[in-house]
């Protein structure tokens, strides 16, 4: 382990025709920095080149490693992102709507602030419903776990290898994020969330649609049950 260096996770699914230039475009966002840094990226279950273009750019960036999973999952891609990190400062982000800049900014607020949870907090949504769908999630989410934060799933997210429950989390899909907040509380971890006002889209289609949404609704009431039994 390094004290120094930071581990940046970067779950890829499906994104062969613009991985690259979102990996380009970070690598040029934090050559800013003096502190070392590696980029995992995480292919998991791609149907398309992902994994070749990933190894490519691997090959091309010293920074940058591979770890490859034939299984799918954000949250299963980001728990196996975290088990090959070398630094002890610890992230991870969506690779399609994260910015360079805003990545090195999140990144800078972690340096300055290393004994703290630090996390995007999106303040803009390309369309009505997502912002609707958004505010419903995050105050179900609130409301269920006695949350202070917002933005649940707002990345990149950043904290030191020393809160170590956050290296021990179960969720294989979309309710990590929520199990990362629920784990901050119950921790008593103190968090940061940085304003992001960009809303760009590097490429690719969401995923999340109504059915999505309600299986991620549904996801954190059966979560909130689960904390329950635990600490019963």
């Amino acid at each position: 382990m390094s004290a120094s260096l930071a581990s940046i996770i970067l779950p890829v699914h499906n994104q062969a025709d613009h991985i690259g230039a979102v990996v380009t475009e970070y690598v040029d966002a934090l050559a800013r920095t003096e502190q070392p840094y590696e980029l995992i990226l995480v292919p998991n279950a791609c149907r398309d080149g992902s994994v070749a273009v990933c190894q490519e750019l691997a090959d091309r960036h010293s920074e940058v490693r591979v770890v490859a999973s034939d299984r799918s999952g954000w949250g299963l891609a980001v728990k196996l992102g975290l088990e090959n990190a070398r630094g002890e400062l610890l992230g991870y982000t969506n690779s399609a709507r994260t910015s360079g800049p805003d990545l090195l900014l999140l990144l800078l607020y972690a340096r300055v602030y290393p004994q703290i949870v630090v996390k995007a907090n999106r303040k803009i949504r390309e369309s009505w419903r997502r912002r609707l769908g958004s505010l419903l999630y995050n105050l179900q989410c609130r409301a269920l776990f006695d949350l202070s934060n917002w933005d649940i799933n707002g990345t990149p997210k950043f904290f030191p290898r020393s809160f170590s429950k956050l290296l021990s989390l179960t969720r294989t899909d979309d309710l990590i994020d929520a199990e990362f907040s629920l784990v901050c509380r119950r921790e008593n971890y103190p968090m940061l969330e940085v304003p992001i006002f960009s809303t760009r889209r590097h490429g690719g289609r969401s995923t999340m649609n109504l059915r999505a949404a309600v299986r991620l609704y549904w996801g954190a009431y059966e979560l909130s049950r689960e904390a329950k039994r635990s600490a019963s």
